[in-house]
């Protein structure tokens, strides 16, 4: 939900109502942060390198074709044989 949804909701209440809101919000800046997420900032690269560890190996198509070059020469040439039909 954005910032502009939740605004939207509360412009439906009443005054007594976003009053009670207001509170509320502003109760919740002096209330100390939750431990569990003090530290969750970590590193972008750190976060995918954490992801590519817990992620399955997956299959390569040609694994035989060593050049990266032609690996995606190749794949694209069936690719395009495919959609135009020329599969033999």
């Amino acid at each position: 939900m954005t910032i502009t949804e939740i605004m939207e909701q509360a412009k439906e209440l009443t005054i007594q109502e976003r009053k009670e809101l207001v509170k509320l919000l502003v109760d919740t800046l002096d209330t100390p942060q939750d431990s569990d997420t003090v530290g969750q900032d970590i590193h972008w690269g750190k976060a995918i390198n954490q992801l590519f560890d817990e992620m399955e190996p997956i299959e390569m198509k040609y694994p035989e074709i060593e050049d990266p070059v032609e690996w995606l020469k190749h794949l694209r040439s069936e690719q395009r044989k495919h959609r135009l039909g020329d599969e033999e």
